[in-house]
């Protein structure tokens, strides 16, 4: 998976099955690290902050008021909750990516998987993460019931950590005994929130794509949060009624075949509206993964820039004019968020900041439903829809509970059968 990420961000080239959202972990291991949630009420978070220390994490994550592991951290511990699974009689197997599965009244059979292989068992967990697209677009194939879930878009902010630090502590230069500065911003522009996401101290942006031609950044920070950049995803929420008449007015129809027909009930509503605006991104950058960028001012502004400052972000990128690159609403909610920010800090909404498209993968587009107490999907008594993809979960902790409520609930289960 590394040479892949490294392969990636040199030469522009993504493997599908292998990247920032794919591979061991999933997109938690390149995820940062963030540890933090306010889900204080699925489940016990100090338990899987302690699991976390088992394997590897250092204990000031059980004291920390926002917990951080730092992605340079976390494969090594993926690696060592793995390695406890096989000592425990359990089997991790690579390269079987799921393309079918077979139903027998109302349960799985058997699932098939690329190779040409079958798997059987008594109950079957779909924990794949929020950008597993083959996956939904199979369910709603096979009409199993999967329902569209509203979620957020917009860029990855970027500003020296120094001009953050200044802002935030009010001094001319942080003091050694003081950590890189972060910011968490929200603001109500034309009805709609406008807030940051996954803000990372000293960290850089990173091509989290999953796809040829589609373009993603996300964002991460290493345990010590000492790069010279802070970076943030600043995204809009986008409803039902922005999705269609995005698509509706945009040539995606021809881009996505498949989006076309009914787009009022189609579960799959939200993802074809990302990758809408994952392709326009691309195609703005001029391919190999550059990514379409803009001051931040300028942007604010609606003026090309001239030159873009040094970043973060390998690939490179390429000037351009970021609201013709994402729909309206977002382009025109984040300039009014911009704005309300510079207020708020002085400097942020500056030239020494850029905005960089697209940070599309906030959450999953997609909801997949499951029963209230059995936490099995209505239609399939043993399917047990899982933490982010489907829908149930927001982060590492979050989904770490989800998983845990799940096993619990079918440990029950096969002892009782």
């Amino acid at each position: 998976r590394r040479r892949d990420l490294a392969r990636l961000n040199r030469e522009g080239i993504v493997n599908p099955e292998s990247n920032y959202c794919f591979g061991e972990g999933g997109a938690g291991t390149y995820s940062d690290g963030k540890l933090y949630t306010r889900s204080n009420k699925r489940g016990d978070i100090n338990r899987i902050l302690q699991l976390f220390v088992l394997f590897g994490a250092p204990e000031n994550i059980l004291y920390d008021a926002h917990p951080h592991i730092g992605t340079n951290k976390l494969p090594h511990i993926i690696t060592a909750m793995r390695q406890q699974i096989i000592d425990c009689g359990g089997e991790v197997i690579f390269e079987k990516k799921l393309v079918n599965f077979d139903v027998n009244k109302n349960n799985i059979t058997q699932i098939k998987t690329a190779d040409g292989d079958s798997i059987t068992a008594d109950a079957y967990i779909l924990a794949t993460g929020h950008s597993a697209r083959d996956i939904f677009t199979l369910l709603h194939s096979k009409q199993v019931l999967i329902e569209a879930k509203p979620f957020a878009l917009g860029v990855r902010a970027e500003h020296p950590q120094a001009l953050v630090d200044s802002m935030q502590y009010h001094c001319a230069s942080r003091s050694i005994f003081l950590p890189p500065a972060s910011y968490n911003l929200v603001q109500q522009v034309e009805g709609r929130g406008v807030f940051s996401f996954c803000m990372c101290p000293g960290g850089i942006i990173a091509p989290a794509s999953t796809s040829p031609e589609e373009l993603v950044v996300n964002g991460w920070s290493p345990s010590k949060r000492d790069n010279p950049f802070a970076n943030s995803g600043m995204v809009v929420q986008v409803e039902k009624e922005d999705a269609i008449k995005s698509l509706q007015s945009y040539e995606a129809l021809e881009q996505l075949p498949n989006a076309g027909g009914d787009l009022e009930n189609n579960p799959l509503l939200f993802m074809y509206f990302q990758q809408m605006v994952e392709q326009r991104a691309y195609r703005a950058g001029g391919g190999a993964f550059v990514a379409p960028a803009q001051r931040m001012q300028d942007f604010v502004n609606q003026k090309l820039s001239a030159a873009l400052p040094a970043n973060s972000y390998l690939p490179g990128l390429q000037s351009a004019d970021l609201h013709s690159v994402l729909p309206p609403f977002v382009a025109s909610a984040l300039a009014g968020g911009f704005k309300a920010f510079g207020k708020k800090m002085k400097g942020y909404c500056s030239n020494e900041g850029i905005v960089v498209a697209t940070e599309s993968r906030t959450s999953s587009p997609v909801r997949i439903p499951r029963h209230k107490e059995t936490l099995a999907h209505p239609q399939l008594s043993n399917l047990y829809p899982c933490a982010e993809g489907a829908g149930y979960a927001g982060g590492i902790v979050s989904a770490a509970m989800d998983g845990e409520r799940i096993a619990a609930v079918l440990v029950q289960k096969l002892i009782s059968s």
